[in-house]
């Protein structure tokens, strides 16, 4: 349960475009055609689901003050975690080199396609937010960080995909020419953000429900005192 909770508020609540509006470069300029915007989709749910465990890793067992305790009690003291943001840059980028040789091999039109934004996605502001994220939030697991990196680059995909869907309809609009291009993209991006903003509830629900049991269970635990001190009173009198 835990689990899918993760993954779709990572999706859908914390999405990393619409709630906190990291990796706007390449979600505004590869977003014109739907295939495009798949393909480098593909490649950020790739690199995020590999970067975020590895940073996990790095940050539990390197990082942390009193993480490098596993090589002796004599390491105990020591505090990495100025070299977080190196550490972590260095790791995206070596799964974005990764990312490069593979979509060059296999996909040259793709490759071709994305061109500069493919390398790009080693300073993508949406894969660092990802693993500070994951640190920031001190996610307790392996698996757990493993969940949180997929779902976040679900939600950078979904989002990506659908800007890029609108954009190849609104091509044939008649748009005002004041808002053509990033304008309107602007305003549809801001729509589509207040819209994701409706899924806050599907956590916030439950937590309402808890709620209302917990107060229910204090009026059943308030009226059972009540009853027990009347009975009280009237044994005494």
């Amino acid at each position: 349960m835990e689990h899918l909770e993760l993954f779709l508020k990572s999706i859908f609540i914390d999405n990393m475009v619409f709630a906190t509006f990291l990796g706007m470069c390449s979600y505004l300029a590869v977003s014109k055609k739907v295939s495009t915007a798949v393909g480098l989709g593909a490649a950020v749910i790739f690199v995020l689901a590999i970067t975020v465990p590895l940073n996990w890793l790095l940050d539990q067992y390197l990082l942390q003050p009193g993480a490098l305790s596993w090589l002796g009690e004599e390491y105990a003291a020591y505090d990495l975690s100025f070299l977080s943001f190196i550490m972590f840059i260095a790791t995206i980028a070596t799964m974005v080199q990764l990312v490069e040789i593979v979509v060059e091999k296999f996909s040259p039109s793709l490759y071709n396609s994305l061109g500069i934004f493919l390398p790009l996605i080693a300073v993508n502001c949406a894969i660092l937010g990802g693993s500070l994220f994951m640190q920031s939030r001190e996610i307790a697991t392996l698996g757990l960080a493993t969940t949180y990196g997929i779902g976040s680059g679900i939600g950078w995909f979904l989002a990506i995909l659908a800007i890029a869907a609108i954009r190849e309809k609104i091509r044939y609009s008649n748009v005002p020419p004041a808002l053509r291009g990033l304008g309107i993209t602007f305003i549809i991006t801001g729509l589509m953000a207040i819209g994701f903003m409706s899924f806050g509830g599907m956590l916030t629900g439950g937590d309402d429900e808890a709620a209302k049991e917990t107060k229910s269970a204090q009026v059943d635990e308030l009226n059972d005192t009540e009853k027990e001190l009347a009975n009280n009173t009237k044994v005494i009198e």
